[in-house]
């Protein structure tokens, strides 16, 4: 989402434009396709997050708007990514990475760019009002003019720009129950977004942490923070987050009968956070996907905490 920019002398530059990068395979379709950056849907999983911490998660009709919303959401992702490359083709074409980007490489047009990235803006906001409800579409709408607003301007506003790319999580986090109609709790929507922010935070300070005084030719926005600015909000963020959580848990009835797996599931949960927060403390949290994915004590963790998570929903 964000913009990277590189000090690049003319000769470097003149020497990218002599040797452009050779383009990816697949044409123009794989180009948009790669584009869309479907790698990145795997975010949207949380728009089922609602509707499991209600226990609803197993009636057909709560599916079967997940399945729509998660499929409405991946539609205005691949819009912002459209129009934010298509909005840093030049910056890209001088990154030494970026510039095999299907845009910044010439393999899609700018203009077909700027064309179908509000045309799935807009169609991802009219299948919201159709298949779901207004306020679906109402938070997909935002969620895009949001994060456009940032492409556009707000990437450089110190906390501003935080706040904008946590809320991302925070809608999707959101819009499962939205669509299906279910009431979010208040721990719910405070664990969400306050969780947002730290990986948010988090993947900043790593970046920070890893490349020095560097950081900021990659990230320009990171020449705005201290290091010690973004520990705090990270590690804030992540003691707000396991309060909530613990709010969350205890505030459920409990059924004599059976164990208290909401409550139990905090001993997952906070190791899994522990666990990951190691990572940003080094330094290596730039890319949270790979962290999870391949850690294999939080993946562990992580199915411990869904299993118990489950149990206690269902309140078996």
């Amino acid at each position: 989402m964000s913009t990277f920019e590189i000090d690049a002398s003319p000769e470097q530059v003149g020497t990218a434009a002599e040797a452009p990068p050779q383009p990816p395979r697949g044409g123009l379709v794989g180009g948009l396709i790669r584009l869309a950056r479907p790698k990145q849907w795997v975010k949207n999983v949380l728009v089922f997050a609602a509707p499991l911490a209600a226990g609803r998660i197993d009636e057909w009709d709560v599916m079967r708007q997940c399945l729509i919303i998660f499929a409405i959401f991946c539609i205005a992702a691949s819009s912002i990514y459209y129009v934010n490359d298509a909005f840093d083709v030049e910056s890209d074409r001088r990154h030494p990475k970026k510039k095999f980007r299907p845009i910044a490489s010439g393999v899609v047009p700018v203009k077909l760019a700027w064309i179908l990235g509000p045309v799935l803006a807009v169609g991802s906001v009219l299948l919201s009002v159709v298949l779901c409800n207004p306020g679906t579409a109402l938070i997909v709408g935002l969620y895009i003019v949001m994060h456009m607003l940032y492409s556009f301007a707000f990437k450089h506003v110190q906390v501003l720009d935080l706040m904008m790319v946590a809320s991302g999580f925070l809608f999707r986090a959101m819009v499962g129950g939205v669509a299906a109609d279910i009431p979010l709790s208040r721990w719910f929507l405070l664990t969400a977004g306050f969780g947002s922010l730290f990986m948010v935070a988090g993947k900043r300070y790593s970046e920070m942490v890893l490349m020095g005084e560097e950081a900021a030719k990659t990230r320009a926005s990171l020449a705005n923070y201290s290091i010690t600015y973004l520990r705090f909000v990270w590690q804030m963020s992540v003691a707000v987050t396991v309060l909530t959580y613990s709010l969350w848990a205890f505030d459920i009835p409990q059924d004599d009968a059976t164990l208290a797996w909401q409550q139990l599931s905090l001993v997952p949960f906070g190791f899994v956070l522990l666990r990951y927060a190691v990572y940003v403390d080094a330094g290596t949290a730039g890319a949270p996907e790979d962290v999870v994915l391949k850690d294999k004590v939080i993946v562990g963790l992580g199915f411990a905490w869904l299993l118990m998570f489950v149990l206690g929903v269902f309140h078996v």
